[in-house]
């Protein structure tokens, strides 16, 4: 037999660009990737929280100073979308040294836009897809352009446990989550060879859970005895989920689901 390596580290010295990284899930893959050797873009819209960010890893991993980068994207005006994501591609790969992207990571979400249905309007439906639907569905468009054409890159979708286990009040983010399923098999089949697949996560202890700290300790007590692990995720946890998707090349149109066994409970 052959030295060949044949399990050898997939990441190393990879581009990766991931939307939505400067905190929870997204800093976790992102703080992943570079550990095992890639090269890693920060996309968010906040300044101050991709500074924190940036400046956290620099702090903790000495290469990072020169692996990892940030780039300030806003994905919340209808009207300047397309530009904005135009350009954060543009000047991820012209930073990563003009070389094509090999996995892009869309994490990207802001407040949970609960609402009864006696509160919806036209304006509040796409008001809560625009981030969580709109955005990673009209950022397919510029894959083809800015990653590498192979079965060995991937474009990877966040959508959530609402999806698949309705509550009251959440029918408008529901729906948009379940169409992050179709979303990924759809576009699987438009971006070939490129794989696309989403993760799904479940409950999730991150900073997105904007309550007073004691508030946010007895909601995840609850949510613990919903969960057959007793414990609610960590977003270290389901980093996880998006780096097996982007070593394993023969994964294409899936969606992982990460949530502790909540899904049965």
């Amino acid at each position: 037999m052959s030295d060949q390596k044949r399990y050898a580290n997939k990441l190393q010295g990879s581009r990766v660009l991931v939307i939505g990284g400067s905190s929870g899930i997204g800093f976790c893959i992102a703080e992943a990737c570079h550990e095992y050797g890639a090269l890693v873009t920060i996309a968010s819209s906040d300044s101050s929280k991709i500074e924190a960010a940036v400046s956290k890893l620099h702090s903790t991993y000495p290469s990072a100073k020169s692996n990892v980068h940030s780039q300030i994207v806003d994905l919340s005006n209808r009207d300047t979308l397309e530009s904005e994501l135009k350009n954060l591609f543009e000047q991820t790969v012209k930073i990563m040294g003009g070389e094509k992207l090999d996995h892009v990571i869309f994490t990207a979400g802001d407040a949970l836009a609960t609402m009864k249905l006696a509160d919806m309007t036209m304006d509040s439906i796409l008001k809560a897809g625009q981030i969580r639907f709109f955005a990673p569905l009209l950022a397919a468009k510029f894959i083809p352009q800015y990653v590498e054409i192979s079965h060995k890159s991937s474009y990877i979708i966040t959508t959530g446990s609402i999806s698949e286990r309705p509550m009251p009040d959440w029918s408008v983010i529901g729906s948009f989550a379940g169409g992050h399923h179709s979303m990924v098999r759809n576009l699987a089949l438009d971006l070939k060879p490129i794989r696309v697949n989403g993760v799904s996560p479940g409950v999730v202890d991150t900073e997105l859970w904007k309550m007073p700290k004691e508030q946010k300790d007895q909601l995840m007590e609850q949510m613990s005895r919903k969960m057959a692990t007793g414990t609610p995720g960590r977003p270290e946890w389901v980093a996880e989920s998006f780096l097996g998707l982007m070593r394993d090349y023969n994964v294409d149109g899936a969606m992982i689901r990460t949530d502790g066994g909540g899904l049965f409970m």
